[in-house]
């Protein structure tokens, strides 16, 4: 084969669906119909490709959709967003303020609207039914909320790009499980809203759940489940972003890998997984693929995990956690013949940990620039995560290096 005319093909189709699933598909949240149109589009590359595909059993999921929200306060207005997945209200309350865990213990809620402020609203919380994450004090946080029974809830949100992404203001509350209506508004106008505390202010949130159907796409080769290989990339993008490197280009990956795998049976199963969930409150897709292989996770050799990566400065990274001491050596080995690769920290917040924590060793395939500037990145979760941010090139030479990894162990 022409080796300079295979990866001129690779750019191109890299180029093509990255263009289809950033740019011509207006959104992937998961149960809308962007993300069925781009689980269709996974799934007909892999066909394509000669991998045979299945698709999940339909998670029940919600979409959800808005029209705004308008919070006035005597003679103001305010700027607030609709906390996604939120109910819809129209009320006129009594406003209280709460800064911390400590006057949230103590408040009466009842029938009032509350302002989450400072402290208590510094980070998002985790969905109050979140398996992988839920620190006691979020648990507490939402539970009090639900004992006080407030009319609405408004958070004033600061930035946050460790937890929250780009996004600001984030939304302090993401959960489809949790019933009290909730906007968010910038630090900026929560300190404008403060002195309000104690008057009645009136509250407009227009924003409904629809009933939806998504599903997981995985695509697969080889008999011999013992020692599978699962290699993995999340499907969906939240809402207002194109979501290239997050996570358009993991898909793209395992749409290049396929193929330059296809070309021999493997000795063992290799799955090619699109994962439906990993920026859904309730992760549907990962705890559907939990229940389907519950007892199973032992089969599992290794986990690729396949989220940020391709951006355009820096390095890529592989992040290796928990691989036994040759497998380790043998990553090594295929690294250090791709100038553009490097070994990475390890780092917890994607769909290999539900790998780390059935005790299957991971690999976590990223670029080095967005773990180093986690903390004050500003692209991820926003408009700014497009296209324009990848270097297609990158992506190949990932595709690459996984290929010749794949090969060497199965």
């Amino acid at each position: 084969m022409d080796t300079s005319f295979f990866y001129t093909f690779l750019r191109a189709q890299s180029e093509d669906y990255l263009h289809t699933l950033c740019e011509e598909i207006p959104e992937r949240t998961v149960g809308s119909r962007g993300n069925y149109l781009a689980a269709h589009v996974f799934a007909r590359a892999m066909v394509g490709r000669g991998w045979e595909v299945v698709e999940t059993p339909k998670l029940n999921v919600f979409d959800w959709k808005e029209q705004g929200a308008e919070l006035r306060a005597g003679g103001d207005s305010f700027a607030v967003f609709v906390s996604p997945y939120s109910l819809g209200c129209d009320v006129q309350a009594e406003l209280i303020g709460i800064a911390t865990l400590q006057d949230l213990e103590k408040a009466n809620l009842t029938g009032k609207i509350v302002l989450l402020y400072g402290e208590i609203a510094a980070e998002p919380l985790a969905p109050k039914n979140f398996v992988f994450y839920n620190p006691e004090t979020h648990q507490r946080i939402l539970a009090l909320l639900e004992a006080g029974q407030p009319a609405a809830i408004v958070s004033a949100t600061g930035r946050n790009s460790a937890v929250a992404g780009g996004v600001y203001p984030f939304p302090l509350i993401e959960d489809g499980d949790f019933n009290i209506p909730s906007v968010y508004m910038t630090a900026e106008e929560g300190q404008r809203l403060l002195p309000y505390c104690g008057s009645c202010i009136s509250l407009e949130s227009r924003s409904q759940r629809l009933p939806a159907k998504a599903f997981n796409i995985i695509a697969h080769q080889g008999d011999n489940p013992q020692g599978r290989i699962v290699i993995t990339a999340h499907i969906d993008a939240k809402r207002g972003t194109p979501g290239a490197i997050d996570n358009a280009t993991g898909l793209v990956v395992l749409i290049l890998l396929a193929d330059l795998l296809f070309e021999e049976k493997p000795s063992r199963r290799v799955e090619l997984i699109a994962f439906n969930g990993e920026d859904h409150y309730a992760v549907p897709g990962q705890m559907a693929y939990l229940r389907e292989n519950e007892g199973r996770f032992g089969e599992i050799l290794l986990n690729i995990n396949i989220d940020g990566a391709g951006y355009k400065d820096g390095p890529s990274a592989f992040s290796l956690m928990g691989l036994p001491q040759d497998l380790h050596e043998q990553v090594s080995r295929v690294l250090q013949d791709y100038d553009g690769i490097v070994e990475g920290p390890p780092w917890y917040q994607g769909d290999h940990s539900i790998f780390l924590q059935q005790g299957c060793p991971a690999i976590a395939v990223s670029s080095l620039w967005l773990l180093e500037h986690m903390e004050n990145q500003e692209i991820i979760h926003t408009p700014k995560d497009n296209p324009r941010i990848v270097d297609c090139n990158k992506l190949i030479e990932i595709a690459r290096a996984l290929n010749q990894l794949v090969r060497a162990i199965w």
